[in-house]
């Protein structure tokens, strides 16, 4: 079992304060928008064996298991993040497994630099993902109904936003969504921008329901996203609540603290709201433009105190332990890899005491047990 030292990463959306208030240290002034806990080679977590994605190239099967190693190759499969926004991250969806194997051999073949910035596909695996909110979270997720749309635009009042207002209203409900999002990412950029401008004074003289476009436009002015976001659901989650995003949902967050975990892939393809390439024929491929209320998933209890956010994904499992100073210890001995992170008390996994914000990484088969008071969550592979 190793202690982690991870790395933050600092994206300009990140938040100033909520990574440092989590872990007790003093702010730097500068954004801290993910922690990074994992064997990815953008940013490895570090041990006193060394760099876990090193240990784990070394010997997959004792890091990782046979099981593991059989399903998902000599690799971690999944990434941990601690997430803090204090600004809009760009709204984007990711592509299914296939898509993504088809994507990457065909940029491949196409002698597309990895690094280039019109490069879509960055591997060849899927990206599933689980935000957690250890605050309140706040972010945008899949379609909201066509018509449910077309009234939060046409409150706004804004002469040319009336066209995507009919369209909402005249063609069935996901041709009218693929029909407005082209149109919205296919616009006139002076036109978009004009309109964009129009609809925040708007949506800022309104308030209410409208008011999360008007903070998203102050942070891009002139960006369609602005207005595609109207096409999808407004959340906010309560501490302790999740979402799942699976392929082709279109999604962005807004602001908040989070637990992310997510399959180990870097395959994103942008809607808007970032100055990013958009790659717009491959993203309506992707996008899958069916209306649905976003499922609020809630920890669900088992007899040992574990409590399971339950997902259809087998590259990652997310679970918690809410412990009490008197709970006997958790058996957490497992044939798969997992990080335990801890976000509140002191619990101690073995015998490695874990403040707020630390992290161990236990390699598949070792014998593990949780004690202490405090609340830990624990990351690994569907079994």
């Amino acid at each position: 079992m190793d202690r982690l030292v991870n790395t933050v990463r600092p994206y300009a959306w990140g938040s100033t304060t909520a990574i440092p208030e989590l872990l007790g240290t003093a702010p730097t002034g500068e954004p801290q928008a993910e922690m990074w806990m994992g064997a990815h080679p953008g940013a490895p977590s570090r041990t006193e064996r060394g760099p876990l994605n090193e240990l784990i190239d070394a010997d997959p099967v004792r890091e990782l298991g046979e099981r593991t190693v059989e399903r998902f190759g000599p690799r971690l499969p999944f990434l941990f993040k601690i997430l803090a926004a204090g600004a809009p991250l760009s709204l984007q969806v990711h592509p299914d497994l296939d898509q993504a194997r088809s994507g990457f051999a065909a940029e491949e073949a196409a002698g597309i630099p990895v690094d280039a910035p019109h490069r879509t596909y960055k591997d060849a695996h899927h990206k599933p993902e689980l935000i957690c909110a250890l605050t309140p979270f706040e972010g945008f997720c899949g379609f909201r109904a066509p018509v449910d749309a077309a009234d939060l635009i046409a409150a706004l009042g804004v002469d040319s936003l009336k066209p995507y207002v009919d369209l909402l209203h005249a063609h069935p409900e996901e041709a009218a969504l693929r029909e407005v999002l082209t149109a919205l990412l296919t616009a006139d950029p002076e036109e978009t921008a004009h309109t964009v401008a129009e609809a925040t004074a708007a949506a800022d003289r309104l308030g209410g329901d409208h008011a999360p476009y008007a903070r998203l436009a102050h942070h891009y002015p002139s960006d369609p996203g602005v207005i595609a976001a109207m096409l999808l659901h407004h959340v906010r989650l309560q501490p302790g609540e999740a979402l799942y995003l699976g392929a082709g949902v279109p999604h962005a967050y807004l602001d908040g603290l989070g637990i992310e975990i997510m399959a180990n892939s870097d395959n994103v393809l942008r809607c808007g709201l970032t100055p990013k390439h958009v790659d717009v024929p491959e993203l309506l491929r992707i996008v899958r433009f069916d209306p649905a209320d976003p499922a609020v998933l809630r920890p669900e209890a088992s007899p040992s105190g574990e409590e399971v956010y339950e997902t259809p994904t087998e590259e990652f499992r997310l679970s918690r332990f809410v412990r009490a100073e008197s709970a006997a210890p958790n058996d957490l001995t497992a044939p798969t890899p997992q990080i335990l992170l801890a976000v509140a008390g002191r619990p101690a996994a073995g015998d490695i005491p874990l403040a707020p914000g630390e992290s161990v990484f236990v390699p598949a088969g070792e014998r593990i047990q949780l004690t202490g008071a405090g609340t830990v969550f624990r990351a690994t592979v569907t079994a």
